[in-house]
Order: structure tokens, then sequence, then C-alpha cells
């Protein structure tokens, strides 16, 4: 009986005890700072003579939160903004990395299914890449990528 009732008293602590689970913590961009990423974005392509442009800012799942559209794009250029926020999200690396890695050669990234074209760039916060920023319609690639990086330079708290 006595060995009984010490096993019991075994289980019950061992139920009693909080069990650690490996939960990892994953920051999440908001809405707010999506506009402020954009407004930011708007403001370098205005200030730089961008003919039009359509910004896209995505989840790190790559999903859309928010997309602002200049005068003078493209019809597809919103899709394609989105489609390369996407790729840099998803991917945790610009666009034009996986481009160049295409033009350079490797030409088996065609087959995945992404936009690997130069002006997404993943938004990074506490080492953490939380989303990304896509550009198109503006200049030229270079310059998609560059408001691009003036929208993922924002500071967000």
């Amino acid at each position: 009986m006595k060995r009984i009732i010490t096993l019991l008293f075994v289980v019950v602590m061992m139920l009693a005890t909080k069990v650690k689970a490996q939960v990892l913590t994953q920051k999440n961009l908001s809405l707010d700072a999506a506009k402020k990423i954009v407004a930011e974005a708007v403001k370098y392509a205005k200030a730089n003579n961008a003919p039009g442009g359509a910004i896209a800012v995505v989840d790190a799942g790559g999903n859309l939160i928010y997309l602002e559209k200049l005068d003078g794009i493209f019809a597809a250029a919103s899709e394609v903004a989105t489609k390369k926020a996407n790729t840099a999200a998803l991917f945790k690396a610009p666009s034009s990395k996986l481009e160049n890695s295409i033009n350079g050669g490797r030409k088996a990234l065609i087959t995945v299914g992404h936009t690997f074209l130069q002006g997404g760039i993943p938004i990074i916060y506490e080492g953490q890449v939380i989303g990304a920023v896509g550009v198109s319609g503006s200049a030229s690639a270079q310059q998609d990528e560059d408001i691009a990086n003036a929208g993922a330079k924002v500071k967000i708290d």
C-alpha cells in the first residue's frame, strides 16, 4: 500500500509540474507600421521623381497587409509589387538576390513559382523578418528597389 501511495504521489507531482514547451515568439507587422513604411516609400519616390509605382507591404507569410498605387503606373504593377514583396518575405532576402541567381545561371529557381524581379525587400525587426515591401512601376528596376529600401528602413516600434 505504501508503494502505491508513493507512486501516486510521484505521478501527481509530475502532473502538477509545469512542462515548458519550446515556443517561438514571432513579431508581427501591424497595419499602422505597414502604412508608415508605404508613406516613407512614397515620400522617397516623389523626392526622386518616380513616374509612378505600386507599393505593397506583406507580413512574414507573404500575405498582403497594405497596398498603395501612385498615379501613372501600368495595370499589373499592383500584382507585381505584391509578388515581389511576397518573394522577399518568404525567401527572407531581397528579390534582386534571387533574380541575380537566375541571371547567373541558376535557372531552376524559375520553377518554384515566385516573382524573382528586383524591387522586393524584407522588413527586419529585432533580427526577424516580419514582412517585406515590394515596388513595381517606377522608372527602373533599380528605382523600384531604392523605393522599397526607403520603406524598409522605417523605424518600427
